[in-house]
């Protein structure tokens, strides 16, 4: 995969270049010694390339014009403001390529590096090799769930070996496997060094096995529909690990922006740069409005929600007449320095009350919904006690033993934002909430075509998993499922 991927030269996707100087280790002996920098790093810093992974994840939250944009579009947590062409489903172009040239080497060198007995004993300076490969494991596992879901089958098994063109994998041979790294990443963990470079957790491993575990709950639930016997199994053993899963604030896997050159990547959009394609959808106003939810107040600039899919002439005329239209984030939640979080306690806590409503564990469903949504809105600065009962009294919230999956689901559902690629993905397994598609428009996409590189620069094997994706419209179809979709 890396001779392949290093032949596109197109970095898209999580990845930001953190620190240039120490990426991937290049061999150049095919020029002899004339282009080597006598001053330049010859071996790879693990604490760097672990920073820049975890760093890509941070601005990968939000990444103008690539996939998360993309399907917290199709999620209808964000409209488009100007150019529509997106939410109106015109087919992406977005590259996944980028990731495996970029942080996936990244990692999986880390995981090299400590793993090689000429190389084990220096990578041991920037922390135990056994946590130092764990971490890198638990990270790529979470990047490959992230790509699988947009797109799909992709290449897996083989990637990052060093091999040329390679087969994709389908989506549930991936699942599977994700679920094994993370289990044994796990178990990996020692009592040796603090790792270096860990700008999420510190190198505390015991939050570590807590954010893999957590990891490994939600992939097994989004296989219920899929393979419950499998999703059910891997769930109970994930959750009865001795390292424990998250389950407060405390643990939330949460990146803070340093400021400076690495800002919040929403205030880097409406301060730094000065756009404004975006504002929250009114879909996402609408459902929070009619629930009495108080976070209305932290996840937009104001209430007015923007409709989404409109056609450009209509969009432009809605943004004129209503200036104050919500942008993305409350102000004072997207400074330069504020969090961005990858897995919190009301999504694990969701998590388990969904998989308690399915019969998967005897849990009280009821009391993880009710402390999930109380987490949620703590952490967005919202709770007031008296506030908090009268919403759980709602019908439309309150779980009364009908359509409490649903109510979970959509809980889910409001509790990811503004994560557009979870967003995505629960609309997507459970149809919650009835997602209408853009005006005009019969049906919304379920995935992200391949990009415009795969084609060109792996034909067969694209060919072969695009035919996978085949309906009226030809074979690579957006509309096409992914495994886990039923």
């Amino acid at each position: 995969m890396r001779t392949t991927f290093n032949k596109y030269l197109l970095m898209v996707g999580l990845g930001t270049a953190l620190v240039t100087s120490t990426g991937c280790f290049k061999h150049l002996g095919d020029y002899g010694t004339m282009n080597n920098n006598p001053n330049a790093t010859t071996a790879p810093i693990p604490s760097a390339l672990l920073t820049n992974a975890l760093n890509g994840l941070n601005t990968g939250v939000w990444d103008q014009g690539g996939f998360r944009t993309t399907d917290g579009l199709y999620a209808q947590y964000f409209s488009e403001t100007q150019y529509t062409d997106a939410s109106r489903y015109a087919r992406t172009t977005t590259n996944f390529d980028g990731f495996y040239s970029g942080v996936l080497e990244d990692l999986q060198n880390i995981i090299n590096y400590n793993s090689d007995p000429a190389t084990a004993a220096t990578a041991a300076a920037f922390g135990s090799n056994k946590n130092q490969i764990a971490i890198a494991r638990i990270l790529k596992a979470f990047y490959f769930w992230q790509i699988t879901d947009t797109w799909g089958d992709i290449p897996y098994t083989q990637a990052l070996k060093g091999k040329g063109d390679i087969a994709y994998d389908t989506q549930d041979v991936i699942y599977k496997d994700l679920l094994k790294e993370l289990k044994e990443a796990v178990a990996q963990f020692d009592a040796g060094a603090t790792v270096q470079g860990d700008i999420m957790y510190g190198g505390n491993t015991a939050s570590w096995k807590k954010f893999a575990n957590s990891m490994r709950l939600m992939i097994a639930l989004r296989m219920s529909k899929a393979d419950a016997t499998t999703g059910k199994a891997e769930f109970t053993a994930a959750l009865a690990d001795p390292g424990g899963v998250i389950n407060s604030a405390s643990d939330n896997g949460g990146l803070k922006a340093p400021g400076g050159t690495y800002q919040n990547p929403f205030y880097n959009y409406y301060v730094v740069v000065q756009r404004k394609d975006y504002a929250v959808s009114k879909t996402l106003t609408d459902a929070l409005t009619n629930m009495n939810d108080e976070r209305i107040a932290a996840y937009g600039s104001s209430n007015v929600g923007f409709p989404f899919g409109l056609t450009r002439a209509d969009a432009v005329n809605f943004a004129n007449a209503n200036v104050n239209y919500a942008r993305i984030l409350e102000p004072s939640r997207r400074t330069e320095t504020s969090p961005t979080y990858l897995i919190t306690s009301e999504e694990v806590k969701l998590t388990r009350a969904e998989a308690a409503a399915i019969g998967w564990t005897t849990e009280v469903a009821a009391t993880l919904y009710a402390d999930a949504i109380k987490d949620s809105w703590t952490r967005w600065g919202v709770y007031d006690a008296t506030k908090y009962a009268a919403y759980m009294l709602q019908p439309s919230v309150a779980l009364t033993g009908v359509g409490d999956v649903a109510k979970i689901a959509m809980q889910e559902w409001l509790s990811a934002y503004p994560d557009g690629t979870q967003g995505f993905s629960i609309w997507r397994k459970t149809g919650v909430p009835a997602l209408a598609p853009a005006p005009g428009l019969t049906n919304i996409p379920r995935r992200l075509s391949y990009g415009s590189n795969e084609p060109q620069l792996n034909p067969a094997n694209y060919t072969t998993a695009a035919a996978r994706y085949t309906d009226a419209t030809g074979p690579d179809s957006q509309y096409g499922k992914v495994w886990w979709d039923k």
